[in-house]
């Protein structure tokens, strides 16, 4: 595996200085050699001019959060993070690769969660690149790679939970989007290590059930909350029956017999607990008519 390997350059701008003035000096002995009649004197500086002119290609920019990865023959010679104009051995091939932090969007993919059911899942993925050379050399395509294996990831983790947790302690896609982010985040980096990418944040951005279950997802769902609701109602309901029974024995208000008391649970039930509010029958008689 190609590690990166930090390479100074010369700065650029005392070539510049330096390569104009060779230029102009090999240029005017060029002109006094041939006014000379110099034959072997004006070769020699027509090859030291063919020499710097080439000498020119040496010159490259390094903007902010970019680094240029060297090749000489096709071997690695180095990367230079240096910003500015910078110089170096002209026979150099200079690739820019971006440092900067880029983000990447998943497309909605439909894929079947742990329990089999088919969901809509989507993710957004925060990465940049932190070692050239390996996003140079040991991938093809380091962005591609990146789309590609972050998709991958995301299909994989989707496979890996439910949609929903039938349990409080199981880890959920909906239930638990923290958990699920940082797993994805790590699955990611495990996939792009080779190619010198850093993953720094990794999150769902759209989660849904499939289209063609949505409807029925819909209705179970309704229905979980209805029960919960009616629960959470009987329970209060209950609680306070029981409480108003238990005031009117400490008040000394009534003393109920069970047949009555049970009559009397009946009716606050049915009050608490219905839907609609309840129409009381005025009693003229006595407790027992």
């Amino acid at each position: 595996m190609i590690k990166e390997q930090t390479r100074s350059a010369a700065s650029g701008y005392a070539a510049l200085v330096v390569l104009p003035t060779l230029t102009l000096l090999f240029g005017w002995l060029i002109v006094r050699s041939a006014m000379a009649g110099a034959v072997l004197a004006l070769v020699g500086c027509v090859l030291v001019l063919v020499v710097l002119v080439v000498c020119y290609n040496g010159f490259f920019m390094v903007h902010p959060n970019q680094a240029k990865v060297l090749q000489l023959f096709g071997k690695y010679a180095g990367s230079v993070r240096q910003t500015g104009l910078r110089w170096a051995n002209p026979l150099y091939s200079k690739e820019p690769v971006s440092l900067r932090v880029r983000n990447f969007e998943s497309s909605q993919m439909k894929v079947n969660d742990n329990s089999g059911n088919p969901v809509d899942i989507a993710a957004v993925v925060v990465w940049k690149v932190v070692d050239s050379a390996e996003a140079v050399f040991e991938v093809d395509d380091y962005e591609s790679f990146v789309h590609i294996q972050s998709e991958a990831a995301l299909r994989n983790l989707a496979t890996s939970y439910p949609y929903e947790a039938p349990g409080e302690d199981q880890i959920a896609l909906r239930s638990h989007p923290q958990e699920v982010a940082e797993r994805l985040r790590e699955e990611v980096q495990e996939r792009l290590d080779r190619a010198g990418v850093e993953v720094i944040e990794a999150r769902i951005t759209h989660l849904a059930y499939a289209q063609e279950i949505a409807s029925a997802m819909l209705k179970r769902q309704q229905a979980q909350a209805i029960v919960a609701a009616r629960t959470q109602i009987v329970d209060g309901a209950v609680g306070m029956v029981k409480m108003a029974l238990d005031e009117l024995k400490a008040q000394g208000v009534v003393d109920l017999d069970e047949e009555r008391k049970a009559n009397m649970v009946s009716n606050l039930l049915v009050v608490l607990c219905g839907e609609e509010n309840a129409r009381p029958v005025l009693n003229a008689g006595s407790l027992y008519n």
